[in-house]
């Protein structure tokens, strides 16, 4: 990076072979602008985008981050903007003959003496908010529950202080798809494991129709939960023999809206006694699990943001917490660097059999991994997926990678996790709650309001310009870096920090002081009915 003055002409290089670099100013730079390296731009680049540092040759591989992230269509002069519509796309890189577990790094030291307030759950997990959540089982119920949520919220809340929130874990699943079709697994255990997550408290509440084709025993069938006590619950809709509450529409105790509401209401004030009995304790910041994402990318994730989660994530698992990153399509084309980080043999071949099977979901709906990049990411700068693969997997850090997850999977080990997942901002978020996070970082460069109703979300900003423009919707600022204000060190270390004191409660997220959060989007490959 230039140590210019920031109104002068600045690009970024990120590996010493790269033949290309992206313009940093704010606005991008006009054509004539000269670099302090004497590069002088033959056009107008727009921030983020990339220059040419020498000339390319038609056919010659554009080097970004050290890889090949395009072929030259045609003679592109020095100066030159590179965009996607002179690049042709690499092929995948093919799931054979890689490198497996070959990178042995030196143990990372241990990160001692770093603690936050959390809940400790029965079933041993620490959740870093105290919420109510109510489970549906189908899409039908959602309007009763949300109906149900408000009254709560106004009536029966505020008797409870050490509740944070109550929320309705409403999703499009349940009828009406082919339940038993084999992938069917993938949906189910996702609301499954969503309904445990840490920071429900072991509270598990059903709001059923009655006859949809996922039953509250298919959903949560017997020794699924930890039950906290035993007490009579054969009060209206309340399905005993299960071991769980379930409050179920269809039944003929119920007359009327109103009856309905009221159940919902009986029941959930009891899980709300046993909520508001509880009270935070100091615990070690490796009770920390931690889901890693970005949304609206730009050219910056990964010079800024990224590369400073990147190092966040080697502090949590030097503290000895969890660490996930997903994303199938932002990381296909590293996946040699993933396989080569993995930790065992066995993990790599984990990873190989999830891109494999993401593979084949594409190819039924006649796409690849190039349809990921958005019409934003390329205003951005990304011209295309391997580009933005690349800046989105320095996210996962250095450490190498202890274990996999498939889609919807509860993780049950400490380190660095891949968690398969579609890219969808909404649909990870959703699959990596189910994995069980009680902390949510996500960086974005062209900006997005988005957030979970039932963890924390940290947002990380890539540009100092949309730090300012959006001041009360960006937690971080990785801009500074890119700024020369700060280094990928400090940024992440501060991120650090940050994370502890939002789990401890002691602040809030822009998310959850506006209170936006996006809606559960279950991950359903198989057939809809």
């Amino acid at each position: 990076m230039s140590n210019a003055t920031p109104r002068s002409p600045l690009h970024i290089r990120m590996h010493p072979r790269d033949n290309v670099a992206i313009v940093a100013n704010d606005g991008g730079l006009p054509a004539g602008a000269t670099f302090a390296d004497g590069l002088r731009l033959c056009e107008r680049v727009p921030q983020g985008h990339k220059v040419a540092l020498v000339d390319l040759p038609q056919g010659s591989a554009v080097l970004r981050y050290n890889v090949p992230i395009g072929y030259a269509l045609k003679d592109i002069q020095a100066g030159s903007w590179v965009h996607e519509r002179l690049l042709e796309m690499p092929d995948a890189r093919g799931l054979d003959n890689l490198p497996i577990a070959t990178v042995k790094p030196e143990p990372l030291p241990a990160l001692e003496g770093y603690t936050f307030e959390g809940y400790r759950n029965p079933d041993g997990s620490v959740g870093s908010r105290n919420i109510l959540a109510i489970t549906t089982t189908v899409q039908c119920v959602a309007g009763v529950v949300e109906f149900a949520v408000k009254r709560i919220k106004e009536e029966l809340l505020p008797r409870f202080p050490n509740v944070d929130d109550v929320v309705g874990l409403e999703h499009s699943y349940g009828c009406g798809v082919a339940i038993d079709a084999p992938d069917a697994v993938i949906p189910i255990r996702t609301l499954r494991n969503i309904s445990l997550n840490p920071n429900f408290g072991g509270e598990v509440m059903v709001v059923s129709l009655g006859c949809e084709k996922l039953q509250p025993e298919r959903l949560l069938p017997p020794g699924s939960i930890q039950i906290i006590d035993e007490r009579n619950v054969a009060d209206v809709g309340v399905n005993a023999d299960a071991g769980l509450d379930v409050v179920c529409l269809q039944s003929e105790n119920h007359v009327g809206f109103m009856s309905m509401i009221d159940s919902i209401m009986e029941t959930a004030l009891l899980h709300l006694e046993r909520l508001d009995a509880r009270r935070r304790e100091t615990v070690p910041a490796s009770e920390l699990v931690v889901g890693v994402q970005c949304g609206g990318s730009d050219a910056f994730s990964g010079v800024t943001a990224n590369p400073a989660v990147g190092f966040a994530t080697d502090l949590l698992v030097r503290a000895g917490a969890t660490v996930m990153f997903s994303e199938v399509t932002e990381v296909r084309d590293g996946i040699d660097q993933l396989t080569s980080r993995a930790s065992t043999p066995e993990v790599a071949e984990a990873m190989i059999r999830e891109m494999a099977w993401y593979d084949a979901y594409l190819q039924k709906g006649r796409v690849d991994r190039s349809a990921n990049t958005t019409p934003g990411n390329k205003k951005g700068g990304l011209s295309n997926i391997v580009e933005k693969a690349m800046g989105s997997i320095v996210k996962s850090g250095t450490a190498p990678i202890s274990g996999v997850l498939s889609p919807g999977e509860k993780v049950r080990q400490k380190g660095l996790i891949y968690a398969a997942t579609p890219a969808s901002d909404f649909i990870c978020g959703t699959l990596q709650l189910a994995a069980g996070i009680n902390l949510h970082v996500f960086t974005t460069g062209r900006g997005t309001p988005y957030g979970l109703a039932e963890v924390p979300v940290i947002k990380v900003a890539t540009r100092s310009d949309l730090a300012r423009r959006w001041h009360d919707l960006m937690d971080i600022n990785a801009g500074r870096i890119a700024d020369g204000d700060a280094s990928i060190e400090e940024v992440g270390w501060e991120l650090f920090h940050f994370m502890l004191e939002v789990a401890s409660g002691r602040k809030k997220t822009w998310a959850e002081h506006w209170k936006l959060h996006n809606a559960l989007v279950l991950f359903n490959p198989a057939p809809i009915t």
